[in-house]
């Protein structure tokens, strides 16, 4: 069958340069890592934290969560790296792909903890800093999937279609649903949404963090469900779609109990951080201050001088009138001679 339309395939997800090799799916993670830290950046900066600080626990962050997506990876999926004919050392192999963001986010987490702990920060405030960056880099890494022709869903006939060439690992090539992209696509409305809900409700207390799983998890379900791949199914379904189920219950249960505990937004994320230093603003604040009070000083001063002006004006006009009735008298008196 013809298809008039569909989404190609790379022919290669690697490119060398020299003896450097540059893999599609490494610059996916890294181009999402980079706008996660940017926006947790800013939204950090705006609940008063200090600028580079979302950065600073990302170094504990990111590589326990590229560890921990790695080892659910092959935790659940032990038999691609240890059964008969197949080689351990594959398992390191990050770059063939294969993280799974439910051992990414837990691991990742405790590095956060780790590094939140070390400068004296609540983990919750800072995972609802930086949950629609995380949301937006899961979009940006799922496009590293399609550089490595994989996590695609069943054959469609759809204008839409992933059109998979390569037949190593077993594939089959033919045209399928592209579930990267419906994910990808999934989690770029996901940090929108907590993005919103955020600004509308005044989201505190990890509950940001908390809606961005629960969200994700409502579509990772239906997702889950068109993927073809292999994977261990308990009562008939997918082993991802019980992890979405439970940890979906879990998130919705932590946001109810919080808002009953700690209701509202915490007043301050950073402590130590003088107000406008967060942002920049404080050497201009206090600028402007004593720009400010050298100008009352010196409106003061030319107050002053006026005063003093005016008094001396007043005081010759007295003397001058002093001498001028002094001048009569003298005349009248001589007259009276």
């Amino acid at each position: 069958m013809e298809y008039l339309a569909y989404i190609p395939s790379p022919s290669r997800g690697v490119i060398h340069l020299g003896p450097i090799p540059l893999r599609g799916y490494a610059f996916c993670i890294i181009i999402g890592v980079f706008v996660a830290v940017w926006l947790g950046n800013r939204r950090w900066i705006a609940r008063g934290g200090r600028a580079g600080t979302v950065a600073d626990i990302a170094v504990w962050a990111v590589p326990f969560g590229l560890v921990g997506g790695r080892l659910y990876h092959v935790i659940t999926d032990y038999e691609l790296y240890f059964s008969e004919g197949r080689d351990w050392v594959d398992a390191f192999k990050v770059w063939q792909g294969g993280l799974g963001i439910w051992g990414a986010i837990a691991v990742g987490a405790l590095g956060a903890w780790i590094g939140c702990r070390r400068r004296g920060i609540p983990l919750p405030a800072y995972a609802d800093a930086i949950a629609p960056g995380i949301a937006f880099a899961q979009a940006i890494g799922r496009w590293g999937n399609w550089f490595n022709q994989e996590l695609y869903g069943r054959e469609t006939h759809l204008p839409w279609a992933l059109h998979i060439t390569s037949s190593e690992g077993g594939r089959v090539p033919g045209y399928y649903h592209p579930t990267f992209l419906y994910e990808s696509l999934w989690c770029i409305g996901v940090g929108f949404l907590v993005i919103w809900a955020d600004r509308r409700f005044k989201l505190g207390h990890g509950r940001a963090f908390a809606l961005y799983v629960a969200a994700y998890c409502v579509g990772r379900g239906w997702i889950e469900y068109m993927r073809v791949d292999d994977a261990h199914h308990i009562l008939g379904l997918r082993l991802n779609d019980w992890t979405a189920m439970i940890v979906f219950l879990l998130a919705v249960l932590y946001i109810v109990l919080s808002a009953k505990k700690r209701p509202g937004r915490e007043a301050v994320v950073e402590p130590g951080v003088p107000d406008g230093e967060a942002d920049g603003t404080g050497d201009a604040a206090e600028a402007a201050e004593a720009e400010e009070a050298s100008g009352s000083e010196v409106s003061e001063a030319e107050a002053s001088e006026d005063e003093a002006e005016h008094e001396g004006e007043a005081k010759d006009g007295v003397e001058v009138e002093v001498e001028a009735k002094a001048k009569d008298e003298a005349g009248s008196a001589t007259k009276k001679s």
